[in-house]
């Protein structure tokens, strides 16, 4: 059955390509002549257009605004200065569009004759609230926010500027629904949750693939730094059928940075850790564009060396160090008017290491907690589309390599040491059809087929403990989405077959966007997924506890039965301009069932000791709870962002997570608070000033404190945080294409932290919880050409 499910579909890509290039050199036949400069047959138009882009406000030149000629993969982005030039281009009627992060997207309808120039300018006006920005992760085709049919938000590079993160884990608390928390004092180990959910319930994705494995997983979102991101779009809930049936909680999607035009940015930002130790970052990228606009390379580096800091003065660090390195690129080649090859890689080698005695040897300390990873990672994706873009089709193919050496271990243990090595691979095609009606309105339908591998090994040496496990995935996706302006309808189903599930899984998706009137979206999504009794990025962090460690272990003796949830939600988003302050509010419900939820449990110790947290099956779990989102920007000069989550864990039936016989069993899901929220405000009092304040709100929630022994263990329930943080950055012209900022500020101004840390090498490392740094103050410097 699969194998016949498989050929129907490699024969309906075939054909359906082979249809559409067909018809796609029959348009193009006047077009083609002699050999250009990528070895295309291309004929010497000599048909150009010039132009510049400036702010319909104040009349400034604009620059890097992204020009298009739509129908083409004819492209390019306006220089510093506002100006762009296209030159040599196809002979007939186009429609130019010009769009940028931040501005409302324009569109205008041109001729372009053969020896003729004309020029086309833009007046374009700020998009503060971003509705109008395209984006891919709503059905992985480009959309406008405003008409997606399900929630896509955005994290732009500026919003990581404003923050002044230096990671994707520091951007990603600036969201509605997504908290990031450090889950352990000794390495920093960190996981985003969304809408209450733990992190191996969400999608992370890279380029829109997903190679983010359990091992990538562990410490990831703190290893990709911010220089290599050009946005990600976050999409709470199950979304689109086309993205895996494990995104339960949501997808985060990173978008690397395309090259554009030609450019140079260097910096550095330095901050001082509770006002004593070094966390420094320089960052280069660097992009060079042909000079017939067919070919680019972006190029990306950083280095990063954080010293470990000690919150308490008893030699141990809350927050570890890490010495890091990363490089990468993301290249295209356009193959012909209609078809595009993008190639991306990145590498990456860090170091971290907490504990006491930083110095030393790791089997030499206390408790160590030291890993190195050597990550290899790459994509290839070939983008075809027809000029009326009716028929768009892609193959992509992703590949990841990690190497992790590690040592977790106390008492000096000379055998805690381990090695891992994880390989990922996807590859997967996609085809989609744009029709003018299919039975009562325009529609897109969207079929593909998806491969993933991962092979994992995990040894460790010391706790006679190794995971090989190896899953395969086979999915195959459908849907189909009715729109237009006021109503959308989408429709999908994906089935997965993974191998560690005897039977294949069906995940219906449904989302339904509805505009009553033009400023007003309304939305209802219902998503199922599931989650496979596999190793998740949790099993391979091994915490410090009482002078030994704590391993997570599958029982033996017990099947684990999958997960599976149904999501739904639902959403009121308001969209208003009042004269010149533009303005979105949003409220959004959300509620996740789901059966067979795993949780771990305390079960005795092992032969050295070491105590044993087993995974099992509950009945279930119920998490529920309300969004809310405001954007207020009242002028060019001022920018407000605020959310708030309101919410509930619980587990259907009690569950005890210790063998301490004096704590009884309970329904509250760990580490969830009630709410949470952030905040962002920029203001520019003249244009090369900005002043900016963020912070984040962390509210109550349970913990569990191991103790030294089982009759120590205790739960408790937190105290509330507020951390704010403040910025002033400046620029300087220094010529008309070259820029020079410089800035610095305060972070958790208030010194909102955790107080009460364990001591000593009897420590529970992993009793942490709150904002991530104390106060600390920064200073940075960048340099644009």
């Amino acid at each position: 059955m699969n194998r016949i499910l498989y050929l129907f579909l490699i024969t309906f890509f075939f054909n359906s390509f082979l249809h559409a290039q067909l018809n796609y050199s029959q348009l193009n036949y006047k077009y083609t002549d002699n050999v250009g400069a990528t070895g295309l047959k291309e004929k010497n138009t000599d048909a150009n257009i010039s132009g510049h882009t400036v702010d319909k406000a104040n009349g400034e030149h604009v620059g890097y605004i992204t020009i298009t000629l739509r129908g083409t993969t004819v492209g390019v982005a306006t220089d510093a200065t506002g100006h762009y030039f296209l030159k040599n281009l196809p002979e007939g009627n186009y429609t130019v569009v010009a769009s940028g992060v931040g501005y409302k997207t324009i569109e205008k309808q041109i001729k372009l004759l053969k020896g003729k120039t004309i020029e086309v300018d833009f007046e374009i006006e700020e998009d503060a609230i971003m509705l109008d920005n395209v984006v891919v992760s709503a059905n992985r085709n480009e959309t406008k926010r405003r008409e997606t049919p399900n929630i896509v938000n955005v994290l732009s590079s500026k919003l990581f500027e404003t923050t002044n993160s230096v990671c994707l884990a520091q951007g990603l608390n600036y969201q509605p629904g997504l908290r990031v928390e450090t889950n352990c004092q000794n390495c920093g180990f960190q996981q985003v949750r969304i809408n209450g959910l733990d992190g191996p319930y969400s999608q992370v994705l890279i380029d829109s693939r997903p190679v983010f494995s359990a091992l990538a997983g562990v410490y990831g979102i703190e290893q990709i730094p911010v220089n290599m991101i050009e946005r990600v779009e976050v999409v709470r809930g199950g979304g689109s059928a086309l993205f895996g049936s494990n995104a339960i909680a949501g997808t985060i999607n990173i978008l690397t940075k395309e090259p554009l035009n030609n450019s140079l940015t260097l910096s550095n930002n330095t901050t001082l850790i509770g006002g004593s130790k070094f966390d420094i970052n320089t960052t280069m990228n660097a992009a060079m564009v042909s000079d017939d606009y067919k070919a680019g390379v972006a190029i990306f580096g950083s280095t990063r060396q954080r010293e470990g800091w000690d919150a308490n003065g008893d030699g141990f660090t809350e927050i570890g160090m890490i010495n890091s390195k990363n490089i990468g690129l993301r290249s295209y080649l356009k193959t012909s008017l209609q078809s595009k090859l993008t190639a991306e890689y990145h590498a990456m080698n860090e170091l971290r290491r907490g504990g006491n005695k930083l110095d030393f040897p790791a089997h030499q300390a206390d408790i160590t907690e030291q890993i190195e990873h050597n990550l290899n990672s790459g994509s290839l994706k070939w983008d075809f589309f027809t000029p009326d873009n009716k028929h768009r089709f892609n193959a992509y193919t992703s590949a990841q390599n990690i190497d992790r050496k590690s040592y977790y271990g106390a008492g000096q243990d000379p055998n805690a040491y381990g090695i891992s090595n994880d390989i990922t691979f996807v590859g997967g095609l996609q085809y989609a059809l744009s029709m003018e009606k299919l039975v009562f309105m325009p529609a897109d339908f969207t079929v593909g087929s998806e491969y993933t591998y991962n092979k994992l090994k995990d040894t460790q040496l010391g706790y006679d403990r190794e995971i090989d496990q190896s899953i395969n995935i086979k999915s195959v996706f459908a849907q189909n989405e009715w729109k237009n302006k006021q109503l959308s309808l989408l429709l999908g189903l994906r089935l997965d077959k993974h191998n560690l599930i005897e039977k294949p899984i069906y995940s219906p998706r449904l989302n339904l966007r509805y505009n009553p009137i033009d400023w007003v979206n309304l939305r209802v999504s219902y998503a199922a997924g599931f989650r496979a009794p596999q190793a998740f990025d949790e099993d391979l962090h091994i915490t410090a506890v009482g002078g030994d460690v704590q391993i997570i272990v599958q029982d033996p003796n017990i099947k684990l039965l999958p997960e599976h949830s149904d999501s739904y939600s639902f959403s009121a988003d308001f969209y208003k301009q009042f004269g010149q302050v533009q303005t979105n509010f949003l409220i959004e419900g959300f509620y996740t069932d789901i059966t067979n939820v795993f949780y771990l449990e305390e079960n005795g110790t092992d032969t050295q000791g070491n105590t044993l947290l087993v995974r099992r099956n509950g009945s279930g779990a119920v998490v529920k709870g309300i969004n809310l989102e405001a954007k207020i920007v009242p002028s060019a000069k001022i920018n407000f962002q605020g959310g708030f989550t309101i919410q509930e864990s619980l587990y259907k039936e009690a569950q005890t997570w210790s063998e301490n016989t004096s704590l009884t069993a309970t329904r509250q899901m760990f580490r969830s608070p009630d709410n949470y929220g952030y905040l962002t405000l920029s203001y520019l009092p003249v244009k090369a000033l900005t002043f900016s304040a963020n912070g984040t709100y962390t509210g109550r929630m349970y913990l569990q404190h191991f103790g030294v022994d089982v009759a120590d263990d205790v739960e408790f329930r937190s105290p509330t945080f507020f951390d704010l943080s403040l910025k002033m950055a400046y620029s300087f012209n220094i010529t008309a294409s070259t820029k020079l900022q410089l800035d610095a500020g305060v972070q958790n101004i208030f010194n909102s932290y955790q107080s009460d840390f364990d001591k000593g090498e009897t420590r529970d490392a992993g009793y942490i919880y709150g904002p991530a740094m104390p106060r600390s103050f920064f200073a940075g410097l960048k340099f644009n050409l």
